[in-house]
C-alpha cells in the first residue's frame, strides 16, 4: 500500500509506516539510507549462495537461516539475510515460532532473485522520505500522535488476520498474539479516527463466526465494506492453492 501510494499520488507531502517487526524497518531504513551498502551484501551471500551445487544450496539456506536467528549478527547483514531469506524460503513466507526465531523451511527455487539492485534502487528513491517507526505490540494505537497538519489524513491499517474460521490451522505469522479482544480494540481506533476527519481504510481476512455469520460485518457495522478475490500461495499442496475472499472496510 505504501509503495503504491508513493508512486501514484505526487501530492502527498508526508509518510509514516510502522510496524512491529524491528528487522523489516531496519531492512526499510538501510534502503532509504545506505541502499548501496546493502546491495553489496546481497552480492556476497549471492555469491555464497550460487557457488554451490544445487543440492548444497539447501544447506546455504540454514546456514543464513540460523545465522539470522543468532544475537550477534549486525542489523545490517540482518537486513540482507531478511531478504535472502523472503527470496529463497518457501513461498516467501515471514513466520517465527514461539521463541521469535524464523522457522520457514527452504523453497527450492530454480533459480531465485537475491540481490535486485535496480528495484532497491527504485525503492530507495520512495523510502528516503518516509518516516519509519518500530512499534511494540499495541502501540498503533498511538497512531493519532503522528496525524499531520495536513488534512484529510489517509491511514491504513493491515493488522494480522483473523483465521477464516474455528477450524483453521495457521493462526499467527509471529509470535505477538492478536485476538478478537484487540480487533475490537482497533475498530475502536478506527472509529476515533474516523470522528478525528481521517480517511480510514482496513484490510482483514473474510473470517467466518462459528454461525456462519461475518465476523467483520458485525464488528464494522456501519462503514463500508467489499470483497476482493486475493491469491494464496501458502499451501504445501499446490492444488489447495486458490484465492480466496478477503474483506477491505473504509470510511469513505
Amino acid at each position: 500500500m505504501l509503495f503504491h501510494m508513493l508512486r501514484n499520488h505526487k501530492c502527498i507531502k508526508r509518510a509514516v509506516i510502522n510496524d512491529i517487526n524491528p528487522d523489516l524497518i531496519h531492512c526499510y531504513e538501510l534502503i532509504a539510507k545506505a541502499p548501496k551498502e546493502l546491495i553489496e551484501r546481497l552480492k556476497d551471500i549471492e555469491r555464497n549462495f550460487y557457488s554451490v551445487s544445487l543440492s548444497a544450496q539447501k544447506d546455504v539456506y540454514y546456514a543464513y537461516r540460523t545465522m539470522f536467528n543468532s544475537d550477534n549478527v549486525h542489523p545490517d547483514e540482518r537486513a540482507a539475510i531478511l531478504i535472502f531469506l523472503n527470496h529463497t524460503c518457501f513461498n516467501g513466507l515471514f513466520r517465527v515460532n514461539s521463541r521469535g526465531k524464523f522457522n520457514v523451511p527452504f523453497g527450492r527455487y530454480k533459480h531465485p532473485v537475491i540481490c535486485n539492485e535496480e528495484l532497491i534502487m527504485a525503492d530507495h528513491r520512495l523510502l528516503s522520505s518516509v518516516e519509519l517507526i518500530i512499534r511494540k505490540p499495541g502501540d498503533y494505537k498511538l497512531i493519532s500522535r503522528n496525524l499531520s497538519r495536513y488534512n484529510p489524513n489517509f491511514i491504513y491499517f493491515d493488522p494480522p488476520y483473523r483465521p477464516l474460521s474455528v477450524t483453521s490451522s495457521f493462526r499467527a505469522y509471529s509470535n505477538s498474539p492478536f485476538g478478537d479482544v484487540q480487533q475490537e480494540e482497533l475498530r475502536n481506533l478506527f472509529a476515533h479516527l474516523s470522528n478525528l476527519g481521517c480517511l480510514v481504510m482496513l484490510s482483514n481476512s473474510d473470517s467466518r463466526n462459528e454461525d456462519g455469520t461475518s465476523y467483520f460485518e458485525g464488528l464494522y457495522a456501519g462503514y463500508d465494506i467489499t470483497r476482493i478475490s486475493a491469491p494464496r500461495f501458502i499451501n504445501a499442496r499446490a492444488e489447495l492453492r486458490q484465492n480466496l475472499s478477503e474483506i477491505v472496510i473504509f470510511n469513505y
